[in-house]
């Protein structure tokens, strides 16, 4: 195999760069279905490249070919493959982690988003809204058939009758357009590959600034949106809540209403508010080309290597029928 087949391994090292910037430069919308499927085409691209190289190594063991009954010569397969032992070696190993890790995901994300979807069945009432008798500032939308909008008495008490407004259209885009299958997906790519973290946790800021669009779009004032954001967030500092909250639950302060910044910088709600108070954001096209472009490249890079791989597998089985 040639050195196309290490590169969609660091591709997603670049594509981590680019994941803010595409998060505030592009529309919500657009920057979350395309960062969640950059996400899983960089991490199932990468996963398919381990596993390739993983094969080179099992073809260099005599007793495998053997077992198959000499289908593939081991020592044309380690006379024509440029790829060394222990790069195969590290890559199976690497294969079992990220698959274990992204199995373990794959389960918890499911028993998270089942057991949040009985629990929305289980809300009182057969509205859509449930209103909980808590002096916490809280607000979330559960997922489920169909999802419900949980506001405590202490959020409604904190805001402004129009605000209501804002704040229910605000938890039902999160219903409507499933935002929660968003953001399992690219938690789902992140745990198979973590460099691709960034782009995790970029979509699950790019889902609230969609549901803030759309609240913006229902009230015609954007600016009225970013003060209840903002209300909300004081309210929500100066309580703590007694509930437990759905683990797939999305609110209007984030999922499960994380407030404190990640990194350095403001957080996900100044940096929310901040662009509701700006002009609505407009396409970049040089970063979404570069993502556009590192997500084909690292497709054609894995289908390279599948045939090199094909190759090698063919010069094996021909060497093995010849001898």
């Amino acid at each position: 195999m040639h050195v196309a087949v290490y590169l969609p391994l660091l591709f997603p090292a670049l594509a981590a760069f680019l994941a803010r910037p595409l998060g505030e430069g592009l529309p919500p919308r657009a920057a979350t279905w395309l960062l969640t499927a950059g996400s899983l085409v960089l991490a199932t691209a990468g996963t398919a490249v381990l596993g390739m190289l993983a094969v080179t190594g099992l073809l260099r063991i005599p007793l495998l070919a053997r077992l198959a009954d000499g289908h593939w010569s081991a020592h044309a397969a380690q006379q024509h493959d440029p790829t060394s032992l222990s790069v195969a070696v590290l890559a199976g190993t690497l294969l079992v982690v990220v698959t274990a890790l992204a199995g373990r995901m794959l389960v918890r994300r499911a028993r998270t988003l089942a057991s949040a979807m009985a629990e929305a069945a289980c809300l009182p009432g057969p509205d859509q809204l449930v209103i909980v008798d808590d002096p916490a500032a809280e607000a979330y939308a559960v997922p489920g058939n169909p999802g419900r909008i949980v506001v405590s008495t202490g959020m409604l008490d904190a805001l402004e009758p129009t605000e209501h407004a804002i704040l229910l259209a605000h938890e039902r885009a999160h219903l409507d357009h499933r935002h929660h299958l968003f953001v399992a997906l690219a938690q789902l790519a992140a745990a198979a590959n973590p460099l691709l973290r960034p782009l995790a946790t970029t979509v699950g800021y790019t889902v609230e600034r969609w549901a803030d669009e759309d609240a913006a779009a229902c009230t015609g004032d954007r600016a009225q949106v970013a003060r209840t954001i903002g209300k909300a967030a004081l309210a929500a500092r100066r309580t703590r809540g007694r509930s437990r909250i759905p683990a797939a639950a999305l609110g209007l302060l984030g999922r499960l209403g994380r407030l404190r910044p990640v990194g350095p910088g403001p957080g996900p709600v100044p940096r929310r508010v901040a662009a509701l108070l700006a002009p609505a954001p407009r396409s970049r096209t040089w970063t979404t080309a570069a993502f556009l472009g590192l997500a084909a490249a690292t497709a054609l890079c894995a289908a390279e290597a599948a045939h090199d791989l094909q190759t090698l597998l063919e010069l094996a089985e021909h060497a093995a029928t010849r001898s």
